[in-house]
């Protein structure tokens, strides 16, 4: 048997194992736990987020409280106004001053009430979160479990495997199993493939004048477009 039917042989085996590893990384039970992380990660950053938002309120608050101090003792000014009119004063710059405090009030209190409704809104979409995100944690450590579960009976599918390969290997060139696991790694896959009409069977691309004369000469050579490696199947 050839180093290239051997080596078909053991990726024929690498195949069963792959699949394994798909099955893992596509199954239910590692989405359900990727999902429950992500959202954990994502409501975590924003709770963090909201406690942040709650603490600047209050310097909100107490500036909005001065500021109505201020203008309240600004009015206060005027309720002797008749005393002031008596004294020559100018009736309608008064009156332009208080029309201005009283605006001003208004604006305040606006702001207030507007600063109240995002402190509520703030706190009742904190809450809701926390309670959803602990939920979520729970239901995220028994998707942890499962996934465990399901990855320890795979694992014992994938070491059978990983003992045939192994016995494989032993009848294979170091230097070949280490340029095809090279290849594995970079996620090529299959590894070796068949050239049919001078064409890679994997991604159908044309050998060049120099990939031609190799694999006549040696049996093989590397596809110069996906990187499989191509050998002549025997007539």
């Amino acid at each position: 048997m050839t180093q290239i039917e051997m080596l078909l042989k053991y990726q024929e085996e690498d195949a069963k194992l792959l699949k394994v590893e798909r099955e893992v990384a596509s199954s239910v039970e590692r989405k359900n736990l990727a999902q429950a992380v992500n959202f954990v990660t994502k409501a975590t950053e924003r709770l963090d987020a909201l406690d942040g938002k709650a603490s600047s309120f209050g310097p909100l608050l107490e500036e909005l409280r001065k500021k109505c101090d201020e203008l309240v003792e600004t009015l206060a000014e005027f309720e002797n106004l008749d005393e002031m009119l008596e004294e020559g004063g100018d009736i309608s710059f008064y009156k332009r001053n208080i029309a201005q405090i009283t605006d001003s009030l208004k604006n305040l209190r606006q702001e207030v009430t507007a600063l109240g409704k995002a402190v509520k809104e703030s706190d009742e979409e904190f809450q809701t979160l926390y309670q959803k995100n602990r939920a979520m944690q729970k239901q995220g450590k028994e998707y942890q479990e499962t996934y465990e579960k399901y990855k320890a009976e795979k694992r014992k599918e994938s070491e059978g495997i990983k003992t045939e390969l192994g016995r494989l290997a032993k009848d294979i060139d170091p230097e070949v199993i280490k340029r095809y696991q090279t290849k594995r790694s970079e996620h090529i896959f299959p590894v070796l493939c068949p050239v049919k009409n001078d064409r890679c069977t994997k991604c159908g691309y044309e050998l060049s004048l120099v990939g031609k004369e190799k694999i006549t000469s040696q049996g093989y050579v590397e596809c110069e477009n996906c990187h499989s490696i191509l050998f002549s199947e025997k007539k």
